[in-house]
């Protein structure tokens, strides 16, 4: 128990908190826009599947939205309570940061969510259209400027220290800040993938269930596809973000890799057993000069070894190698089989001629069915996303250490004089709900799904759209 000090305690449950957190705005970021094309495919063409797939999802988004909210206001409570030091440093930055992702997002957001979830029946399509958009363009904004806080954490700048405080001198620096492009991008993409598969998991679940309607077959369609197409856009820009933070972050690359001597020809390791104290890995499997590949696109391209990382008196100056070697590989791996699944879901989508996909060069291109193996497959990666989000996050977080705002101010700067059994307490209430919300809240879309499949969710009176949303056939 002497190990699990305030300031570890209090990371324990920032990490907590904030990895329970990610996992719905991660789903209504994508979420909003993939219901937008439901909702625009619907005005088009008039077919009642595109409604139908809005009608289903649309729950969810209001589930996972209502999450967030709560989540969010809990974790915003932690910077007072567990980390006073981080606002007093660098509150002059960080607040107007997030008062501006409440200001531009939170209360578009909050106006327009009522006319997406309640107006369809009372008020014109194009008006709940709009609404729809107005809602996804606010989730996106969120992410952006809790991504602009994130990113300048990891590669400040634009501002100036006086007396120990932190103040802006440049605000398009510090928003526009080294790491933030490549962030967004790929927490943007992230989000798309988690709801492409959560989408495609959950119509295979119908599909295995008995529902062969052409709801089901149109959302399964759009899930795949989404995860196919995007996926390899991930793994470049993962590429072009993991080239960024090598610049800035080195320790943390080496970690990655678990490269302990700056040298060259660096293999790219699948498997070891890094050891901190030995300053070793043990069982090593790897791929002959693949780090030095991937990182300076060259075999004999030198990486930088953690052994660089080290204070006068032996004491590291790089982040925990485990976790972030292991998380860092756990996303890749669950990246990897992403791909692979969407990949081979189109191809037999296509191959077998089961589901319309779209004409091009005059010929119609449709898939007849998928096999059940990778029916089956898709439900359990219905939360696949969340795992690689999950995995990338503590990659990137952890491997800041011991870092809180990079080169400014440590994370035992920041926190809080507050006696350990305090915050023990805390962080076993927190576990203990956040493990029964979670639990809920997948079975409450495993219902949901369970209850569209049998056919019982029929469209109440009065819920068609209002005059003038259903376009003329």
């Amino acid at each position: 128990m002497d190990a699990l000090d305030t300031l570890l305690l209090s990371r324990i449950q920032f990490a907590a908190n904030i990895s329970f957190h990610i996992l719905f705005p991660t789903i209504t970021i994508a979420l909003g826009w993939v219901l937008f094309f439901f909702r625009l495919r619907f005005t088009q063409t008039g077919d009642e599947k595109w409604m139908a797939a809005y009608r289903f999802w649309v729950k969810v988004f209001a589930l996972s939205f209502a999450m967030g909210v709560v989540s969010g206001i809990t974790m915003s409570f932690q910077f007072g309570t567990n980390w006073p030091g981080f606002m007093e440093t660098v509150g002059n930055i960080a607040g107007p940061l997030l008062a501006y992702e409440v200001l531009t997002a939170f209360f578009l957001e909050a106006v327009f969510i009522g006319i997406m979830l309640f107006g369809i029946a009372r008020v014109p399509g194009w008006l709940h259209m709009l609404a729809t958009g107005l809602v996804a363009f606010g989730t996106t904004m969120s992410a952006f400027w809790i991504i602009v806080l994130n990113s300048w954490m990891h590669t400040p700048q634009g501002f100036e220290m006086v007396d120990g405080v932190a103040f802006a001198t440049d605000w398009w620096a510090i928003i526009f800040n080294p790491s933030m492009p490549y962030r967004f991008a790929h927490m943007m993409i992230a989000s798309f993938l988690t709801v492409g598969f959560l989408v495609a998991g959950v119509s295979a679940f119908r599909w295995i269930l008995g529902d062969r309607s052409r709801e089901v077959r149109a959302m399964l369609k759009t899930g795949v596809v989404i995860g196919g197409l995007l996926m390899p856009v991930q793994i470049l820009v993962g590429d072009m973000h993991g080239l960024n933070t090598l610049e800035h972050q080195p320790a943390k690359v080496a970690a990655m890799e678990g490269n302990w001597e700056t040298q060259g020809n660096v293999p790219l390791l699948l498997f070891a057993l890094p050891v901190e104290a030995a300053r070793e890995n043990r069982f090593e499997i790897g791929i002959p000069n693949g780090a030095s590949l991937i990182l300076k696109h060259k075999m004999d391209g030198v990486v930088p070894g953690l052994n660089d990382f080290l204070a006068e008196d032996g004491t590291a100056l790089h982040p925990p190698v485990t976790p972030v070697f292991w998380s860092f590989r756990v996303m890749v791996g669950t990246g990897m089989t992403m791909l692979l699944l969407s990949w081979a879901s189109v191809w037999f989508m296509w191959r077998r001629r089961y589901l319309h996909v779209g004409r091009i060069a005059g010929h119609w291109l449709a898939v007849e069915g998928l096999p059940k193996p990778i029916l089956w497959a898709l439900v359990p990666m219905a939360f696949s996303g969340w795992v690689a989000t999950l995995a990338g996050w503590y990659t990137t977080e952890i491997g800041r250490q011991p870092w809180l705002v990079q080169g400014v101010m440590t994370t035992e700067m920041a926190v809080a004089e507050v006696p350990a059994p305090m915050v023990l307490g805390t962080l076993i209430a927190y576990l203990a709900i956040y493990a029964g919300l979670l639990i809920a809240y997948v079975s409450v879309i495993a219902y949901l799904a369970t209850k569209a499949a049998r056919g019982d969710d029929v469209q109440p009176r009065g819920a068609r759209p209002a005059p003038g949303a259903v376009p003329a056939e």
